[in-house]
Parts: structure tokens; sequence; C-alpha cells
């Protein structure tokens, strides 16, 4: 590529401020890799305004996948189709040694460069530990939710759901959508949850028994705590079988207080496990569920968006008026 190239890329500056700007394409050094973007996803932990402000301003978007056009690295050539995860560990410290990925220094301090939302990005060295080739039949658009599937595999994996059980998800937007199908697909019987009546009436698509605020569930042995609220915490501890696990997918704005009944949790015997993140064996079995077709963007309801438009994809997600955003490079996905 000539190295006075320029780009866009979609600037957070605030929630209620993105800009499309022109930079400089990214220069590569030993061992990395430049990738073209062909699909990016926003993210729902990106509409957090006291999470993503702390970032600010930065170039939004860490779920990419595209295509290898220039390589200083042996494993990848130029036209290679990829999943670059934004974070990977050294897979040698203390933290990888016991699989907790996130806690990896390296892991902490990565990044791909300047993000997934721009026409171009670099791939360090470092992140070329969690980036994946892609399938040849694989669309994009499924590639770029290999990052949040990972999430959501990690998730299921820590709550220690077996075949039989029965999931209750609190919130049905993307995450707790794909927490549904993946559940599913391990066998276990799915309840969701939702305040919007459109986002219940897609889930029941999907095969999800879905019911309203006003349905109180309880008797799950495992439930996804969705939102970071302290009432949707309450309503999992409310749901949660004797013996059965919580997960607090999402964190509270750390202003916000929650406590809970230890004596409940005790008698009870509950688990409540908190899960952030993914690591490198969640990304592989993401792919492999993508792959299987059990999530892909077109069973997720995905909505497509130029470049261009993604201030608009933004707010359109922060209004819960569509379920997954997805910055796409294809013309053909939104013409």
């Amino acid at each position: 590529m000539k190295r006075n190239e320029k780009m866009r890329a979609a600037v957070l500056y605030d929630v209620d401020d993105i800009r499309i700007e022109t930079r400089d394409v990214p220069k590569i050094g030993d061992g990395e890799i430049l990738v073209q973007t062909r699909a990016a996803g926003i993210c729902t932990g990106d509409i957090m305004g006291w999470y993503i402000r702390r970032k600010a301003p930065l170039v939004l978007g860490h779920e990419p996948a595209g295509v290898v056009v220039e390589s200083h690295n042996e494993e990848f050539s130029p036209g290679d189709r990829v999943f670059v995860h934004h974070h990977a560990p050294c897979f040698e410290c203390r933290a990888c040694l016991r699989g907790d990925y996130v806690q990896c220094a390296t892991w902490r301090a990565g990044k791909i460069d300047p993000g997934g939302l721009s026409e171009y990005f670099r791939v360090p060295r470092e992140n070329l530990r969690d980036t994946l080739k892609l399938p040849a039949n694989m669309p994009f658009a499924d590639g770029s939710l290999i990052e949040p599937l990972a999430c959501v595999m990690k998730s299921l994996r820590r709550s220690g759901l077996r075949e039989g059980d029965t999931l209750y998800v609190i919130g049905l937007g993307v995450m707790g959508l794909m927490h549904a199908l993946a559940a599913q697909a391990q066998g276990a019987q799915v309840v969701g949850s939702d305040f919007i009546e459109s986002r219940r009436a897609f889930a029941a698509t999907l095969g999800i028994r879905a019911v309203g605020p006003e349905q109180a569930f309880s008797g799950a042995d495992v439930v996804i705590c969705g939102p970071g609220s302290p009432e949707a915490l309450r309503n999992a501890f409310a749901a949660a079988a004797p013996g059965g696990t919580i997960v607090m997918f999402t964190p509270l704005e750390p202003s916000i207080p929650f406590t809970f009944d230890p004596n409940d949790l005790y008698f009870r015997d509950l688990r409540f496990v908190p899960s952030y993140s993914c690591g490198p064996p969640d990304t592989r079995a993401a792919l492999d569920l993508i792959e299987r077709g059990v999530v892909t963007a077109q069973r997720l309801g995905a909505t497509y968006y130029p470049l261009e438009e993604a201030p608009a994809a933004y707010a359109a997600l922060q209004r819960a008026e569509i379920i997954k955003p997805i910055v796409t490079f294809e013309p053909s996905l939104f013409s």
C-alpha cells in the first residue's frame, strides 16, 4: 500500500458526539499485519456512557472482521480472511496458566490500531495470538460476531450450565439472544425476559420462551443478568433455584451500590459469578458455533450500516430500536 493513503474512521468524543474523520492508514512493523475492515459490530458496552467516556476520544469498534492486505508475519498472507480480537494474552504468565486470560497484563495492554470502525487497522504482533482465519464461505458480518459471542461462551462456561438445565436470561438484546441460542445448542431449556415487547416477540421466533417483567420467574439453574442495574440483579437472585448460579454479565456504574442478603446466598447455596470479556478458548468456541449456523447475523436480525452512518447506528442502539448494528463495507448488504 502507498504510505500516504488516507482512510475514514468513526471517532467517539461522547455518546452523542461521533464523527467520521480522515486519518492516515496505519503503518505496520515487524511481525504485524494490516487488515482492511469488511464488517465491525457496535457493542452494547459502548453505549454505557459512564464506561465509554473514560476512553474517549477513541475510534470505535472492537468486533472486526476483514481481509489482510499487508503482512510482515509469516503466519498470515494478503488475502487471508480474519477475525481479530482486540485483546490477546501472553499465554505464559500466572494468570494465563490458570486460564484467567483477562487478568493477563499483555491482554489488558493490547489493542488494535486505531479500531474496528475504520477502513483499515493495524494488528500488533501480540494480538495475532488471538487472530483467527475465517472459512471462505463465512460472511464477514458473521465473523464480526465472534468477539461478542466469545464473551457469551465464557459466561456460560463459568456458569457451569449443563444439558437439561433451565437457563433464565434477563434482557433479550443481542447478548441475551446469543446466550439463549448458545444455551439451546448445549441442551438447556431457555426462558428470557425483557421490558420491550418487540424483543420478546423476536425471541419467540427463535424458539425462546419470552416473558414480560410482570411475570415473575423462579427456579432457574442458571440466571444470566444482562442489564447492569441493581433491579435486574435483584430479579436474578429471586429467579435462581437453590443451588443455582447467577452470572453478572454487565457491571454496575461505580457510583451505584448493590446489596444482597448474604444469608440468602449461603442457605440457598447460590453462586454469584461475574463474567468479564473472553479469551482464546472462547473465541474458538464462538467460531465453531457460528460455523454450525447456531448464531449468525441473519438469525439475530442484524441491521447493516455504511461507515458514514455509524453515528446513526450508535444512536439507534442507544434507543433500543435495533438489536445489533453492524457497520459493513459491503454495499450489497444495505442497498
